[in-house]
């Protein structure tokens, strides 16, 4: 790390929304050069107080300084000309566009009869992408890129834009371990270059690989900053969650019972192939792999989001035939996404609309909305879930994302499900929520719910499962039974073949 005049200087940063404070009086100093991680619980602050230094809140009082002079950031594209770019954890462009049009947006000269220089345009964005490294056809639109790609648009946009201070927020949550290791060359690199990275993350050991110094919040506040090397795991936890570090996960003791669920050689072309295996009632059965090896290709078969061309499903016993969502609810049957922004929730109904949205029949029983019902079934789930919100009329938007994911687990849980999906159900969301989903998981199979539980998180499928699936390439190639599961035979049947070598 650069030692040198700091790049940003926060004083007294306060932001409360509806009178309710969710950030006080934080200072912070960032340095040029450095990587620095924003660490805490969902809803402790650090996000927004990333959004502030972005310009996407306005603080309700405090101070920021940028090289040395006052600045008042109030909108994102103040916070672009001032150097500062933030890039979210699920990147944000113009589908349609290319990438070189996504890349350069906001640049140059604007006005009603601006001509645009489409050569130069798709040279300046071939030179950004071969500046970092990466092969990514400039003139081909964003639809369809990978999310590591589309990342890789949007630092190279900061890059073009010439931001000294780029925010990251969770970036490698959707990346694959090779995707990281490119991010992370990338950041360094960036490092290297003098310019300061914000890194916000739930995942210890990526912070400790990366970055230099850590800031951890707590319920709003900043509770301590320092050099990484200076505080081990468990201070880091304790500092987070207020409390010494304990054994969070475990399993709890569910009776397994008769098959609820069995898959059997249900195959889809390009996506998966000839996958067989059962679920029984009280049983946690993870589904592990490296992203794309067809995991949720597989559930989403299941779920009759897109059916599989051959094979067959059966629940309790009899054969079914689940050609779309509606046919798995009635059958008692339901998914938790792992994209929860985009096919979890309804971003802008209130969290009691989004609760309620899978039981049309039990709130509107004649086509006429029983409102007292949907509240009372919304706020019993709120309290059942511990969901913090300041109103079942809040926009579910506006709540963390691990509040978000138990809205959405709420919702289904209404519907009363025997089996149950649950694919990256923990992705993005602190520590914390983190130890309340895995014991809420293990009461549902205590409750004698059959769980197939997807993850990349292999001490979350160590943990929490009697049985752990493996795949690879859309293959099953493992089936390991809890007492022999360790993290080396799991990663050993997730690397495809050729890369481990093996000979096909």
């Amino acid at each position: 790390m650069t030692e040198s005049a700091p790049l940003l200087l926060a004083r007294g940063v306060t932001k409360a929304f509806a009178g309710v404070t969710v950030l006080r009086d934080v200072d912070l100093d960032l340095h040029k050069g450095e990587i620095h991680a924003l660490l805490g619980e969902n809803g402790a602050g650090k996000s927004t107080f990333a959004k502030i230094v972005a310009g996407v809140h306005r603080p309700t009082r405090g101070k920021l300084s940028l090289n040395g002079r006052q600045v008042d950031i109030s909108s994102p594209l103040v916070a672009q000309k001032l150097g500062v770019t933030l890039i979210h954890q699920e990147p944000i462009s113009f589908p349609d566009l290319s990438v070189a049009e996504n890349l350069v947006l906001g640049q140059g000269e604007q006005g009603w009869f601006s001509r645009v220089p489409w050569a130069e345009m798709t040279r300046e964005a071939r030179r950004q992408m071969d500046q970092l490294g990466v092969s990514i056809d400039v003139t081909k639109p964003m639809r369809g890129l990978s999310i590591a790609d589309q990342q890789m648009v949007e630092i190279g946009r900061a890059l073009a834009s010439g931001s000294r201070l780029i925010i990251m927020d969770e970036p490698t949550a959707p990346l694959t371990p090779k995707e990281v290791d490119t991010l992370f060359g990338i950041v360094r690199r960036l490092r290297g270059e003098g310019r300061t990275i914000i890194f916000i993350s739930h995942r210890l050991e990526e912070v400790r690989a990366l970055c230099d110094r850590v800031t951890i919040f707590r319920d709003g506040s900043k509770v301590a900053t320092d050099a990484i090397e200076n505080l081990d795991d468990a201070e880091i936890i304790r500092l987070m969650i207020g409390r010494p570090l304990k054994e969070y996960m475990h399993k709890h003791n569910a009776s397994i019972g008769e098959v609820a669920l069995e898959v059997e050689g249900l195959t889809l072309p390009g996506r998966f192939q000839d996958v067989s295996f059962q679920v029984r009632r009280g049983e946690i059965v993870g589904l592990g792999g490296l992203v794309g090896a067809g995991r949720t290709d597989v559930a989403c078969a299941i779920f009759g989001i897109q059916p599989a061309e051959s094979g067959s499903l059966k629940v309790n016993g009899k054969t079914v035939d689940i050609r779309q969502p509606d046919d798995a609810i009635a059958l008692g049957l339901a998914f938790v996404p792992e994209d929860r922004a985009v096919s979890g929730i309804f971003r802008t109904l209130s969290v009691e609309q989004n609760i309620t949205a899978a039981i049309p029949g039990r709130i509107a029983p004649r086509g006429f909305i029983r409102r007292a019902i949907e509240k009372l079934l919304a706020a019993d789930s709120v309290r059942k879930l511990r969901i913090r919100l300041a109103s079942v009329n809040q926009p579910i938007g506006e709540l963390s994302g691990g509040n978000q994911q138990k809205a959405i687990l709420a919702r289904w849980l209404l519907a009363e499900p025997g089996i149950l999906i649950l694919d990256e159900p923990t992705r993005g969301i602190d520590i914390g929520v983190k130890a309340e989903f895995y014991d809420i998981i293990g009461e549902l199979a205590e409750q004698g719910r059959a769980i197939l539980l997807i993850s990349s998180e292999l001490p979350e499928l160590l943990a929490l499962c009697d049985r752990i699936l493996v795949m690879a390439e859309g293959r099953l190639t493992a089936e390991i039974p809890r007492a022999e599961a360790t993290q080396e035979k799991v990663m050993q049947a997730a690397v495809p073949r050729q890369q481990a070598g093996i000979a096909a």
